[in-house]
C-alpha cells in the first residue's frame, strides 16, 4: 500500500562531517545500500541503457563519501574506459582511499563542493553524458526535482537514480534496520527516506520533454525504486 510523499529533515544532514554519529550513520548507508543492492541495480542500468555508449563523463548527484560510485565503477571498468567521475556533495568527504579506488581502474575522479542547484546551471559543466543519483532524490520536494530535470535533461543523454521505494511495507522494514547493526539515527533516518520516496511514476511525471525522452521506473528490489531517463535517439 502507498501514501502521500512526507519530507523530514533527516539527522544526518544536520550533523557536522566529523561528528562521530555522522561518520557511523554513513557507514550504516553501506550497510543499507547492500540490502537494497542499488550498486548492482545502478551498474546493471547504465550498461542496458547506455546500449553499448561508452561515456566520457558520469556526474553523481549527492554522492556523499563517494564509495557507492566506487562500488559501480568497479561492476562497469571492464567495458567502460578513461571516465571522469564527478563526485557532487556540499561536503569534499571522499577520502584517499577511494579515490585511489577510481584511479586503480584508471578512471579519473573529480570532488565538487556545490548546491546541485547551482552546479547544473554552470556552464563549466557541460559536456555531461551521464548523470547518476543514489538515495538522493527523495530529499527534494516536486519543484525541486522538476528543476533538477529540467537542467539535466539539457546537459546529459542519459540519467538513472536509485531512490527508496515508498510503501507501507518498506516503512515497517526500516524500522528494523537496527536488527543489522544499523544506530539509531541510522533507523530514524531510513524511515523518514522511506516515506519521501516514491512509487509508480513519480518521477517521470515530473520529467521535461517527455516526447524526446525515454522514461522507465521499475522496483528492482524491495526497498528499491529505480528512475531511468534516456534521450531517444
Amino acid at each position: 500500500m502507498t501514501f502521500a510523499r512526507r519530507l523530514e529533515p533527516e539527522w544526518l544532514d544536520q550533523m557536522a562531517a566529523d561528528d562521530p554519529r555522522s561518520i557511523r550513520v554513513r557507514h550504516d548507508l553501506r550497510r543499507v545500500n547492500i540490502l537494497m543492492r542499488n550498486a548492482g541495480s545502478m551498474a546493471s542500468a547504465l550498461k542496458r541503457y547506455a546500449a553499448g555508449r561508452q561515456p566520457r563523463t558520469i556526474v553523481d548527484l549527492g554522492s556523499g563519501d563517494g564509495q557507492f560510485m566506487l562500488q559501480v565503477a568497479r561492476r562497469l571498468a571492464s567495458q567502460w574506459h578513461d571516465v571522469r567521475v564527478i563526485l557532487l556533495d556540499q561536503r569534499d568527504i571522499v577520502s584517499q582511499a577511494t579515490r585511489n579506488g577510481f584511479a586503480a581502474l584508471n578512471w579519473s575522479v573529480e570532488t565538487v563542493c556545490s548546491d546541485v542547484f547551482d552546479f547544473l546551471g554552470d556552464p563549466r559543466f557541460s559536456g555531461v553524458d551521464i548523470v547518476t543519483s543514489n538515495l538522493f532524490l527523495h530529499h527534494l520536494n516536486d519543484r525541486q526535482l522538476a528543476l533538477v530535470f529540467a537542467k539535466t535533461a539539457q546537459l546529459a543523454w542519459l540519467m538513472v537514480a536509485c531512490e527508496p521505494r515508498r510503501s507501507k511495507f518498506v516503512v515497517r522494514a526500516s524500522r528494523m534496520l537496527w536488527t543489522v547493526g544499523c544506530s539509531g539515527a541510522a533507523v530514524h533516518d531510513a524511515v523518514i527516506s522511506a516515506r519521501a520516496g516514491f512509487t509508480a511514476d513519480d518521477l517521470a511525471a515530473l520529467w521535461p520533454a517527455r516526447d524526446t525522452w525515454e522514461l522507465h521506473e521499475s522496483s528492482p528490489a524491495f526497498f528499491t525504486h529505480r528512475f531511468v531517463a534516456r534521450r531517444s535517439a
